[in-house]
C-alpha cells in the first residue's frame, strides 16, 4: 500500500512538472490565435535550417524546457515560407523571437544566443 501510494505522488509530481513546462511545436496560425485568444503567454521563433544562429537559439530553449516556471508554448515559425506572417509582423532576419502574452507583444529578439537573455524574453510573458 505504501508503494503504490509514493509511486501515485510520484507520477502526480511527474505530470505537474510536465504540465508546467516550455513547449515547442510547429507554428500554425490556429496554434497562435487559439493562445492570443485565451490570453495566454506564447513565441514566435522564426527559425530556418540554414541558420547557426536559429539552431544555437533551439539548443538553449531545449535547455530551458526544464524549467517548469516557463509555461508557456514557443511556435516555430519557418523563416522562409513564411512570408506573409514575416511582412505583417516585419521580422527582417531569422533567428527573431517575439514574445507575446495574449495579443500584446512583449518582447522582441533577433540574433541573441544567450540563455539570460531568451530566458528573460521569455518570462516577459509571463
Amino acid at each position: 500500500m505504501k508503494f503504490a501510494a509514493l509511486a501515485l505522488t510520484a507520477v502526480l509530481s511527474f505530470a505537474a512538472t510536465m504540465a508546467s513546462a516550455l513547449e515547442s511545436k510547429p507554428y500554425t496560425a490556429a496554434a497562435l490565435a487559439e493562445a492570443q485568444n485565451a490570453g495566454k503567454p506564447v513565441a514566435l521563433h522564426f527559425h530556418a535550417d540554414w541558420c547557426s544562429t536559429c539552431r544555437a537559439q533551439t539548443k538553449v530553449f531545449g535547455a530551458l524546457k526544464s524549467e517548469t516556471d516557463l509555461d508557456m508554448t514557443i511556435l516555430v515559425a519557418d523563416y522562409d515560407k513564411e512570408t506573409e506572417l514575416k511582412r505583417a509582423l516585419k521580422v527582417r532576419t531569422q533567428s527573431t523571437l517575439i514574445v507575446y502574452k495574449g495579443k500584446t507583444e512583449t518582447t522582441r529578439l533577433a540574433g541573441d544566443t544567450k540563455t539570460d537573455a531568451l530566458r528573460k524574453a521569455l518570462k516577459s510573458a509571463l
